[in-house]
């Protein structure tokens, strides 16, 4: 009758549930239970190649020694830090756990070396990245910040007529000529809207005023070769770094989607209040 009353107890069955949880628990958490660490060649080699890649040469007898004994001392730590439960809750330890998920995710993907026909269909897909920008030989007059008044009429009149452009206009620590100049770099120095404009101004004609991010020019478009997709060859190691790096991000996000599938979510904090 006695044992009977006690397997009846509520609170006896509380705490086999417990000690049933607490047995699953230790069955499912990382680490080795054992006791035992086990320094392989594996892990001496790879601390040979750290020390070589550090120092330039191999370790020493004492050095390898001393390189074993601070493998298991971080080895011991982590897993007492694992039975303390140091390692949840901890952001830095989750964000180094997302980073190796997604490097498995990357190499994973990077199997593959992209053939011709990946390469010339991304740059298909992609041609504002690749293409060669235009090249500008230019001359420019400043006017300053102003694009009308009596002085801006005479310097259109007398560039039309053959004046000297050096003798012309404000003066300016702007270079009055540049030479071959792709149009990237003239956007650099003058601004997008005058690169720009430079790229559909006549050849061989005085044309303004045209702005820039100092203020307003006159200018001659000397010589142009206008923008051109390049030829793969000539861009081939560019197209080559893009395309792995857009695999990996893909691979980053098509590996998360797919752990992301597995969990249900429930969001129990009210959400923020729009001001």
């Amino acid at each position: 009758m006695r044992v009977r009353r006690l397997l009846g107890e509520p609170m006896l069955h509380f705490l086999l549930i417990g000690i049933g949880l607490f047995g699953a628990y230790q069955w499912m958490a990382p680490g080795d239970s054992s006791g035992r660490i086990v320094v392989t060649q594996g892990v001496v080699d790879d601390l040979v190649t750290q020390h070589v890649a550090a120092k330039g040469r191999e370790p020493s007898s004492t050095e390898l020694n001393h390189l074993i004994e601070s493998y298991i001392r971080d080895e011991v730590l982590y897993r007492e830090g694992v039975k303390l439960g140091l390692d949840r809750d901890d952001i830095v330890v989750k964000r180094r756990v997302r980073q190796k998920v997604e490097l498995i995710a990357e190499e994973d993907a990077s199997t593959r070396t992209p053939t011709d026909a990946d390469l010339s269909a991304y740059v298909a897909a992609n041609p504002a990245r690749f293409v060669q920008p235009a090249i500008l030989t230019f001359e420019q007059v400043f006017l300053g910040p102003s694009t009308s008044g009596p002085a801006v009429v005479v310097i259109s009149q007398a560039l039309r007529n053959g004046t000297d452009p050096e003798a012309l206009g404000k003066p300016t620590l702007l270079p009055l000529r540049m030479t071959r100049t792709p149009a990237d770099l003239v956007a650099r120095d003058f601004g997008d809207a005058f690169a720009a404009a430079l790229e559909k101004a006549p050849v061989g004609e005085w044309a303004g005023p045209i702005d820039s991010s100092f203020g307003a020019h006159y200018v001659r478009v000397v010589d142009r070769t206008p923008a051109a997709a390049p030829q793969l060859a000539a861009v081939r190691d560019q197209v080559v770094r893009e395309w792995e790096n857009e695999r990996r991000q893909r691979a980053r996000t098509d590996a998360y989607a797919k752990m992301r599938g597995e969990y249900e979510v429930s969001i129990e904090a009210k959400p923020a209040e729009r001001p």
